[in-house]
């Protein structure tokens, strides 16, 4: 029935929003009230927001949670725009809330952890207290990367595997690169290009959409090729296709290297001309889901997408312009009732309709933290663009 009512939505608001520019002003506005509330129901910062439950109630974790960033780093973004004190008052305190992670060497999304928070704050603030804390995250993270295989490991183990890598670990990346330049460690860049490069080498299939988890013997040979979220281990799990468009796009922002702009470019236009995309460009949870379109929608994925296509129309090519026009669809999807959630509803997170994890039956068609986070960027690459006259729709 939810399916059915997205798409009644979905038909309401598609043509309304087809050349209607994005109020960055208003989205901001509505997201600052909703993250009040939250603040409010949130007054213990071991207790990160993270979706809903089963019984409609808010579901919180701790911060060794992939997600516990998210939070602190959307409250930089509302900071950003707002520039009133009291959001950089409460990013700040939701982002020291995760600063003991930085000596996790459990898990390879220290760069979701502590870069989106602390990254952010410090391009906001030049906080040099940050500093330190990101520096030895990113030394954790590099901890993780076993110079035989070539990659940073993603789960400690993953069914009988040892050694599972994840496309969303591009994600991460960034957060080395970061902390090569800040150090002069050169050891942290060398370690993302060959990540970046492995993974590309073996993640991808012909089609250039991606597979979730490659699974390695100790001397970096493929032992097997995996899903854990998606539909079937050879179908296309969309937000993994979008943290790969991501990651690749960051890759070529470092190292200006075409093959990674080559295949940022790739994943866009399997991603956009994929005939289980929807009109109004908010994928399916799987562009292989087994029922569609009774199948629920990913708002998380097109959130991702959306920022990833806004910074690779700046690089130019004959695409750019269908990139960035895609992108700003998406956020006038996003930004329509169909996702957005209404005033002090939804757990007070600004999006609704993501998919965590359908498999494992968690977090399926609910918000979630980081749908929010990147709607968020995305709306903030957006206004930085449509002043380009490149760019303006």
């Amino acid at each position: 029935m939810r399916q059915y009512l997205l798409a009644f939505f979905i038909c309401l608001t598609c043509s309304a929003f087809a050349q209607t520019p994005i109020d960055v002003d208003k989205e901001f506005a509505f997201a600052a009230q909703q993250y009040e509330r939250m603040l409010k129901t949130h007054p213990d910062t071991t207790k990160f927001p993270q979706s809903t439950n089963p019984d409609g109630s808010i579901r919180d974790m701790k911060s060794d949670w992939w997600c516990s960033g998210f939070f602190g780093g959307s409250l930089w973004y509302i900071f950003e725009r707002t520039k009133a004190p009291s959001w950089k008052e409460a990013a700040n305190k939701w982002s020291m809330a995760v600063a003991k992670e930085q000596y996790n060497t459990g898990t390879h999304d220290l760069g979701f952890m502590l870069y989106c928070p602390f990254g952010n704050g410090y391009r906001l603030t030049k906080n040099n207290a940050y500093k330190p804390i990101m520096i030895t995250g990113a030394k954790s993270l590099a901890t993780r990367f076993d110079p035989k295989v070539g990659l940073i490991k993603s789960w400690n183990k993953f069914q009988s595997y040892t050694y599972p890598v994840i496309i969303d670990n591009m994600m991460n990346l960034e957060f080395l690169f970061w902390a090569a330049k800040e150090s002069g460690n050169k050891q942290l860049r060398d370690i993302a290009i060959t990540h970046a490069d492995n993974t590309l080498k073996n993640h991808f299939r012909p089609d250039y959409s991606s597979f979730h988890v490659i699974c390695y013997n100790p001397d970096g040979t493929v032992a097997a090729k995996k899903t854990a979220q998606g539909a079937a281990d050879g179908s296309a799990w969309a937000r993994g296709q979008a943290w790969g468009l991501y990651g690749y796009t960051v890759m070529y922002r470092e190292t200006k290297d075409k093959k990674y702009l080559d295949q940022a470019r790739h994943i866009a236009d399997f991603y956009l001309n994929h005939p289980n995309l929807p009109a109004d460009k908010i994928p399916y949870w799987d562009f292989n889901a087994p029922n569609i379109p009774n199948e629920e929608r990913d708002a998380s994925a097109g959130a991702i997408a959306a920022s990833a296509l806004l910074e690779l129309a700046t690089y130019g090519g004959p695409s750019a312009k269908t990139y960035y026009q895609s992108a700003v669809n998406m956020l006038q999807s996003l930004a329509s009732p169909a996702y957005k959630a209404n005033l002090g509803e939804n757990n007070n997170f600004i999006l609704k309709h993501s998919v965590g994890n359908k498999p494992g039956k968690s977090e399926i068609d609910t918000p979630l933290i980081y749908a929010d986070y990147y709607f968020l960027e995305a709306l903030l690459r957006y206004d930085a663009l449509r002043k380009k006259p490149a760019f303006k729709s």
